[in-house]
């Protein structure tokens, strides 16, 4: 790693450009403009976490393309390290269109065929002490679901050791798998070497084939984590330890895009087992970041800083005076299937 100080938080997966809709309400084939912002989830919890003050940075792959670019320059401009981000000449960047219809759908549409550069990062391509090193190290099962990222991210985790923090988020895409339970079968390894799982009820059934919070912590638990948190929507969070148990209330705000939440969840998740805060204390204030960019329309650059989110938390409103305009993002118009 050179002169560069240690990683505090290292993320390894997906990542792209969001073209996100103005026109919230309306199927994307009546939205007249977008906006252009740096996507992917475990791009998103690197750029949560970096927002939160920590040294963050990411091993992803971009497409030798301007859209390539503009994922390093977005990551650069919003703090996060870029330098593990491998440049891929044979699989262009990819993209990702929403529609917004609040408060709770949000139908995603993934364009990565037939692969993604992020996919096609190779174990020859990791620093593995940059990995070893980082003090929490996060990773998502999108990465698992093909080769040559599969055998990459098994290598990453075998340079951990199990060390303290490395995180499985379990977003499962099923359009990234053959099924579920081809899935399940590489969560399953995963599982048994990394110390930290976190995921919603559906992600659970798939990798433990348990929908019910209690019994799908306990199965994380016995696959081998030490921390296993499972999202539980509306009714908030449930953490539990092999001697811990918290639930944590879900924070009210009102929605624009919940896309993304998630991620800002995982950043300040990251943020407050590093800070070493109780476990109440890491959800609550996770619960505050994901609500806060939930009220938000894009995702990267919505994440919250900690005066933002303990405003929050103090009933206060994070977006009041925040600006329409967003420094990352650039306006699209569409009209008549062409660029306006």
């Amino acid at each position: 790693m050179g002169s560069h100080p240690a990683l505090e938080v290292l993320t390894f997966g997906r990542s792209g450009v969001d073209i996100y809709p103005h026109q919230i309400g309306v199927g994307l084939e009546d939205v007249e403009t977008f906006g252009k912002f740096l996507g992917g989830t475990t791009a998103n919890v690197a750029v949560a976490a970096a927002r939160l003050g920590r040294r963050a940075a990411i091993i992803t792959g971009v497409g030798d393309d301007p859209f390539g670019r503009f994922v390093r320059r977005a990551l650069r401009d919003l703090g996060v390290d870029d330098r593990h981000v491998v440049v891929n000449a044979d699989y262009p960047t990819p993209v990702t269109f929403c529609e917004i219809f609040p408060p709770d759908d949000f139908p995603l549409w993934f364009y990565r065929r037939p692969t993604a550069p992020d996919l096609q990062v190779r174990p020859a391509d990791l620093d593995l002490d940059a990995v070893r090193a980082a003090d929490l190290f996060w990773i998502s099962t999108t990465g698992l679901s093909e080769e040559p990222s599969r055998a990459a991210h098994f290598a990453a985790l075998g340079a951990r050791n199990r060390k303290s923090f490395t995180v499985l988020d379990l977003d499962y895409r099923p359009m990234f798998w053959d099924s579920p339970a081809a899935a399940a079968e590489q969560i399953q390894h995963a599982l048994a070497q990394v110390t930290v799982a976190v995921g919603n009820r559906e992600e659970c059934e798939v990798a433990v084939g348990e929908t019910d919070p209690e019994r799908a912590a306990d199965a994380l638990l016995a696959a081998g984590v030490e921390l296993a948190i499972v999202k539980q929507g509306p009714r908030g969070v449930l953490a539990k330890t092999r001697d811990e148990r918290v639930e944590s209330p879900p924070i009210l705000i009102a929605p624009v895009n919940g896309l993304g939440a998630g991620d800002s969840f995982g950043g300040s998740l990251a943020h407050g087992l590093l800070s070493g805060w109780s476990l109440e204390k890491v959800l609550h204030h996770a619960n505050a970041a994901g609500a806060i960019v939930a009220s938000r329309l894009e995702c990267s650059t919505a994440m919250p800083t900690q005066a933002e989110i303990e405003l929050l938390l103090a009933g206060g409103d994070p977006n009041q005076g925040r600006p329409e305009s967003r420094s990352h993002g650039a306006v699209l118009g569409l009209r008549d299937g062409g660029a306006a």
